[in-house]
C-alpha cells in the first residue's frame, strides 16, 4: 500500500512544484513552524506534506517544533523567533487586542472543535440542567465567554454555575466527578477519550448554541513578514498535503504514524477519522465575513474593544 502511496505522491509533487513555479534544484530555504501542541491528527496536512516531500517541492526546509508551553508559539513568532505558528482564531482576536503584531495567513482546521461536554449517561441531558452545577475549564477569558453565550440561549448565566479551573485535565476531571461538564473539550479528542474509558460523552456545540462559527486552527505570522514568499509556498504545500490525505486517508494515516511510535494508539486512530472532514481544503482562502462576525461576538462579550478592520489582522496572501 505504501509503495502505491509513494507513486501517487510523486505525481502530486510534480503538480505542487508546477503550481508555485519552483523546482527542487534550488537550495531549500529554512522555515520554522511552531505547533500549538504535541503532534496529533490535527496536524495531519503538515505531517503528510513533510512525509511526501511537498515542502521540498516548493524549496522549503521546514523545521516542525512542538512547544513545551502551548501558549508560547504566538508570542515567539511575534518576537521574530519563528516564521509561522499554529494558533486559534478566537485567541488571535484577543492577541491583536493586546497589541501583538500577528496576522492570520492560512487555515488548518476550518470548523470549531471546541465543545461543552458532559457524560452521556449523567444527570446533564440539556444545557438547562447545568443550573447550580460545576463546569471545568482550561483557559480563562475566552472559554467562559463561550460558555456564557451558550448558557444565555437557555436562560442561564455564568452566575448560575460554578466554574472550576481543571487546567488541561478536562476528561479526568469529568470522569472523576470533580465537575458536571467541561468547556473547551475538543469533539474529535475528548469524546473519543471518554468512549475509550467506557464512559461516553455528550457534546453541545457552540455553533449550534448562539456562538458564531469560526476557524479552530490557523496559521499566523508576524506582520512585517507577510511579503516573504516562503509563506505562500508553505501554504501551497499544506494544500497539496490536505488534498492527498482527503483522497487517501488510510495511506495517509500510515504516513502519519512515521512521526513516532507514540502516535500509534487507539485515540489517534479514532481522532484521525473524526478530524479529516474538518481540514480547510483551501488553506490560504479567507472568509472575511466570518472573522468580522466573530470579532463582533467577542466585542459583545467584552473580550475586545472596537473590533479592528479584518484586513489588519487576517489576509489572503498573493501568489
Amino acid at each position: 500500500m505504501i509503495s502505491s502511496c509513494r507513486t501517487l505522491a510523486v505525481l502530486m509533487l510534480m503538480a505542487a512544484s508546477s503550481l508555485v513555479g519552483t523546482t527542487t534544484s534550488k537550495a531549500a530555504e529554512p522555515l520554522t513552524l511552531l505547533l500549538d501542541w504535541f503532534i496529533n491528527p490535527d496536524h495531519a496536512p503538515i505531517m503528510i506534506a513533510d512525509e511526501l516531500g511537498y515542502f521540498e517541492a516548493v524549496d522549503l526546509d521546514v523545521e516542525i517544533i512542538a512547544p513545551a508551553d502551548p501558549n508560547a508559539p504566538p508570542r515567539l513568532v511575534a518576537a521574530g523567533q519563528g516564521d509561522i505558528a499554529i494558533s486559534y482564531q478566537p485567541q488571535l482576536h484577543i492577541q491583536i487586542h493586546e497589541g501583538l503584531p500577528l496576522t492570520r495567513i492560512g487555515t488548518l482546521v476550518g470548523t470549531p472543535l471546541n465543545s461543552l461536554v458532559v457524560l452521556k449517561d449523567g444527570p446533564i441531558q440539556s444545557i438547562t440542567d447545568l443550573k447550580d452545577k460545576k463546569v471545568g475549564y482550561s483557559v480563562g477569558g475566552f472559554e467562559d465567554a463561550l460558555l456564557g453565550a451558550m448558557l444565555a440561549k437557555h436562560g442561564l448565566a455564568l452566575d448560575d454555575i460554578e466554574l472550576i479551573n481543571v487546567n488541561f485535565a478536562l476528561s479526568p476531571a469529568l470522569l472523576a466527578g470533580q465537575v458536571d461538564g467541561v468547556i473547551g473539550a475538543f469533539r474529535n479528542f475528548e469524546l473519543n477519550q471518554l468512549d475509550i474509558e467506557g464512559q461516553p460523552g455528550r457534546a453541545f456545540f457552540p455553533e449550534e448554541e448562539g456562538v458564531p462559527a469560526y476557524d479552530e486552527l490557523i496559521f499566523i505570522a508576524k506582520n512585517d513578514r507577510l511579503d516573504d514568499p516562503k509563506l505562500a509556498r508553505f501554504l501551497d504545500a499544506i494544500e497539496a498535503g490536505t488534498q492527498y490525505l482527503l483522497n487517501h486517508p488510510d495511506e495517509s494515516y500510515e504516513l502519519f504514524l512515521n512521526g513516532g511510535e507514540e502516535l500509534d494508539n487507539e485515540l489517534n486512530a479514532r481522532a484521525w477519522k473524526d478530524t479529516l472532514r474538518r481540514f480547510a481544503s483551501r488553506p490560504a482562502a479567507l472568509d472575511e465575513s466570518r472573522y468580522r462576525r466573530f470579532a463582533a461576538f467577542l466585542e459583545e462579550q467584552g473580550l475586545i474593544k472596537d473590533a479592528p478592520d479584518v484586513a489588519t489582522y487576517a489576509v489572503e496572501l498573493e501568489r
